[in-house]
């Protein structure tokens, strides 16, 4: 089945528009990357200079649908990720909000046509439900 792509910009106001996860300058028309600051480690920090523990989130264009692939872990003082195990007592905050914007998500997608499959070497313990 041949797929009618929609433009990149077309996408970014789309996911722009879908609320604070995307993130344009880190996205390209072959993979667009979104990202949640869920939950700060501490608050004593200067604001520059505070950690969170959240997710970040890739989807990638795939010849007829998207592939994505999500990683949990922590958001540095240098403002990078890091793959990282979250402690507990900020894991339901952090998956809750990778459970919000999921749907909004399908639902932009759906909306354009497009569909959505978990990439391969994601775990399949870690693949999130269908539309």
């Amino acid at each position: 089945m041949e797929v009618t792509w929609p433009s990149h910009g077309k996408l970014c106001s789309k996911f722009t528009a879908m609320g604070p996860y995307f993130r344009k300058e880190h996205s390209s028309s072959e993979l667009y990357f979104f990202d949640c600051l869920a939950s700060c480690v501490s608050a004593k920090p200067a604001a520059d200079k505070r950690e969170f523990y959240g997710w970040w989130f890739e989807l990638r264009v795939n010849q007829e649908r998207f592939e994505y692939h999500y990683w949990f872990g922590l958001y540095d003082k240098q403002g990078e990720w890091q793959e990282d195990k979250i402690p507990s007592k900020f894991q339901a905050e952090v998956e809750d909000s990778l459970n919000a914007f999921y749907p909004k998500l399908l639902d932009t997608l759906q909306a354009l046509g497009l569909e959505i499959n978990a990439a391969p070497s994601l775990s399949p313990n870690l693949a999130l439900p269908a539309a």
